[in-house]
């Protein structure tokens, strides 16, 4: 037991040695949720999605660190990536639910027009727009765009008018 505590640490007071062998296996820890959480959490990026990224990396920091019980840590992280992983579950079964949590798209541009309104609801300005243009739909002329939308991700996305 004495070994283990030497090599692990034990407390606030850690050296070196022991706050790496801390950080390979939270490391290692982090991997099997992050695979339990499953890929939505660092694919799809909603704030639901952001949550889980910025919670576990405050978490599990504490557990390399000493300023939490190692156990608790794991346990607490444990719980939000089921939590996390069930709201996904209700999310992808419930229309209602998915809107609740993660909002809906807003129409940014329709009709060669900008939405004013929608713009200034969604707090962005008409170049932050063209630049979601320009990435998504890889050109910067309105007259070849249908309809803008913000997603509930916050990217920006063009629909190309049909030729």
């Amino acid at each position: 037991m004495n070994t283990f505590i030497e090599i692990f640490g034990q407390g606030k007071d850690l050296n070196a040695l022991q706050m790496s062998v801390r950080g390979v296996i939270i490391f290692l820890i982090a991997l099997v949720l992050i695979r339990i959480s499953g890929r939505r959490s660092f694919g799809i990026r909603t704030p639901l999605d952001n949550i889980i990224v910025i919670s576990l990396g405050a978490i599990l920091s504490r557990a390399i660190v000493g300023a939490s019980d190692f156990v608790a840590v794991v346990v607490a992280c444990f719980m939000i990536v089921l939590l996390h992983r069930f709201l996904g579950w209700l999310i992808s079964r419930s229309e209602r639910f998915a809107k609740l949590v993660e909002g809906n798209k807003i129409l940014l541009f329709s009709e060669g027009q900008f939405n004013r309104a929608n713009i200034k609801k969604a707090l962005l300005c008409e170049e932050d727009i063209m630049q979601g243009i320009r990435k998504s739909a890889l050109i910067d002329d309105l007259t070849k765009i249908d309809r803008i939308y913000i997603e509930r991700t916050g990217e920006i996305s063009a629909i190309k008018k049909e030729s």
